[in-house]
């Protein structure tokens, strides 16, 4: 029996022009390549023969060549054969990555326990026959399996497991899946048909593209990406870890889930109610980011209404998560409703004639609008409640 490590969708260089704040940015970048440590400690705690990558090492083909030489110094360390397959985003084109100078000069003497296979021929090593379906192209119309299907199998060693490796989307399901804003993948291209292939001549199919853990059948599995990049959408989702696959010729593989990841990226809705609400609200974040700095992403849904006075108290607490979070991302929004004592302050500040006045104004206008969920009457609630922050503030 032999072990390896599956792996995917590293995508060393993603930009997540989503994050606006340049150090976020560069702290969620770096973590795609602090992630590779981690998994040299699972290759050598399990003792693991070998590393695959099923595509899409870098999240362009054209990486700058700091991504390259620090990707190159990682596998390094990792001790192992390291072999990996061109994916759609690092496709295996001429003047991709894989022909540039600096990698070429670079990987020999940085890694040279690394290995591109960008031909698609069966690749033997002492323990396992590899059968490599790089991508060629970013997208491709044909099956990057399709040379697999009128393949000789006597050709092989009857002895030694074989491995596909392979980056697309299969048929079984639809390849939707999504990144930090929902952006979907398409899949009029790269597919791959499973049913076409030899199953009972192939022992594990090692697949990329996915970004969620997912087992097709007993013998085909997408490792998702080792470092999540994206928010979950739905159940049964599992991102940030890799695969310890144990597989020996004509058995069913042994496949454990080995997390890796290191950032946390949550989805939580609430409604408001009332102000009462605001102590829950906090409590909830609270236990979903445990006090941590720059380790969370949070996508919010919010609903509901809030006084002037709590709606202040909701600003601040966004603020505070934007400084606090790596992103905040909210949708929809809480209404602001005023108080009969926060119109009745407005209405009467003593202090100030020229807010009771403007602020008695708008109250009646608010009072004579037939329909209290209009946009205007939002709009006059919103003016009101700048009016109550400009007062509390002075």
């Amino acid at each position: 029996m032999i072990s390896f490590i599956h792996t995917a969708d590293w995508q060393i260089g993603k930009k997540f022009f989503q994050v606006k704040d340049e150090q976020k940015r560069f702290r969620l970048q770096q973590e795609r390549i602090n992630v590779i440590s981690r998994i040299r400690d699972e290759v050598s705690t399990l003792q693991s023969q070998f590393v695959l990558i099923a595509g899409d090492m870098f999240d362009s083909p054209t990486p700058s060549t700091t991504s390259v030489l620090e990707v190159l110094e990682a596998i390094r360390e990792m001790e192992v054969p390291v072999l990996v397959i061109p994916g759609n985003h690092d496709h295996g084109a001429l003047g991709t990555i894989w022909y540039r100078h600096d990698f070429q000069r670079n990987q020999p003497k940085m890694a040279p326990n690394l290995k591109v296979l960008i031909e698609r021929r069966p690749y033997e090593m002492d323990q396992v026959v590899l059968l490599p379906c790089p991508l060629l192209r970013n997208k491709d119309n044909n099956d990057p399996t399709d040379w697999l299907q009128s393949f000789n199998w006597n050709s092989l060693p009857s002895m030694k497991p074989r491995v596909v490796l392979a980056h697309g989307s299969i048929q079984e399901f639809g390849p939707r899946d999504y990144a930090i804003d929902n952006e979907a993948q398409s899949g009029a291209n790269n597919m791959i048909d499973l049913k076409a292939l030899l199953t009972d001549q192939i022992d594990y199919i090692a697949l990329g593209d996915w970004h969620n853990l997912k087992q097709i059948n007993a013998h085909t599995w997408y490792s998702g990406t080792p470092e999540p990049d994206r928010f979950n959408n739905g159940k049964n989702n599992h991102r940030g870890q890799v695969l310890h696959v144990e597989v020996e010729r004509g058995m069913a593989p042994q496949v454990t889930a080995l997390p890796t990841g290191h950032l946390n990226w949550h989805n939580m809705s609430f409604r408001f109610t009332s102000d009462a609400d605001l102590d829950r609200f906090e409590k909830k974040i609270e236990e979903l980011t445990a006090g941590r700095v720059s380790r969370d992403l949070l996508r919010l849904e919010i609903s509901g209404r809030l006084s002037f006075k709590g709606h202040l108290r909701y600003e601040q607490i966004k603020a505070d998560l934007e400084n606090k979070l790596l992103r905040l991302r909210i949708k929809g929004e809480c209404q602001q409703t005023p108080e009969t004592d926060e119109i009745e302050k407005l209405t009467t500040c003593l202090e100030d004639p020229m807010i009771a006045q403007v602020a008695l104004d708008l109250k009646g206008r608010l009072d004579n609008e037939a329909d209290q969920n209009s946009e205007e009457a939002s709009t006059i609630r919103l003016a009101l409640c700048e009016l109550y922050r400009f007062a509390v503030k002075n």
